[in-house]
């Protein structure tokens, strides 16, 4: 959830927590994580993630909460929105750095954002190899969606594989489809090569 900005900075912030705070007391992870504060969330944001996380793993894991609402229709989409409305009930905090944290659910998916930090999430956790973690077992890699970020998004259309000029969900959508094209059972494996050919400039 913290995916976001400088790659370094991620890192940094990420190595300063400790993951071991999620099975301690409400009290306990505000107080030690009092200090801590990533670009604009501050300390609280970071502490009622961590309440939030604490709490859904208390009841369920967040595996099956995405995979109970996948299953029916096989959309990744609608695990993501089930998960988002779930942490929105376990602490329902008001602050700007919570929200984009959490994000939430889209009134319609023409108005829908990217979504690039859960979509990437979920790459990592549902695809295995030599770079990402396949953690998860319930979900097929097929399904998956295009973590869309900007030098992806320009790349794709220099590339004739994306004609949308909006940055939105749309455009995440119709990439996806068009990927399918070359591997439909493995879409986003080219994800990593787009990326890199626009970081680099290459493209």
């Amino acid at each position: 959830m913290f995916a976001y900005g400088n790659v370094k900075a991620i890192i940094k912030f990420l190595e300063s927590l400790d993951f071991t705070l999620l099975k301690a007391s409400d009290d306990v992870i505000t107080k030690e994580l009092s200090s801590h504060y990533y670009r604009f969330q501050n300390s609280q944001d970071v502490a009622s993630l961590f309440i939030a996380l604490k709490r859904l793993e208390e009841v369920d894991s967040i595996e099956n909460i995405f995979y109970e609402a996948y299953k029916k229709e096989e959309n990744v989409l609608d695990g993501l929105w089930s998960f988002i409305t779930v942490m929105q009930e376990l602490y329902p905090r008001e602050s700007r750095g919570y929200k984009f944290l959490v994000g939430s659910v889209p009134k319609k998916i023409n108005s829908a954002g990217t979504y690039k930090r859960y979509l990437m999430f979920l790459r990592w956790m549902v695809r295995s190899d030599e770079l990402d973690l396949g953690l998860w077992s319930k979900i097929d890699k097929k399904d998956l969606l295009m973590p869309l970020d900007t030098h992806t998004f320009k790349v794709s259309q220099k590339l004739g594989l994306l004609k949308r000029k909006t940055y939105d969900m749309k455009a995440v959508l119709e990439l996806t489809e068009t990927l399918k094209g070359f591997d439909a059972s493995d879409p986003i494996k080219y994800d990593f090569a787009l990326y890199r050919l626009g970081q680099e400039k290459i493209i």
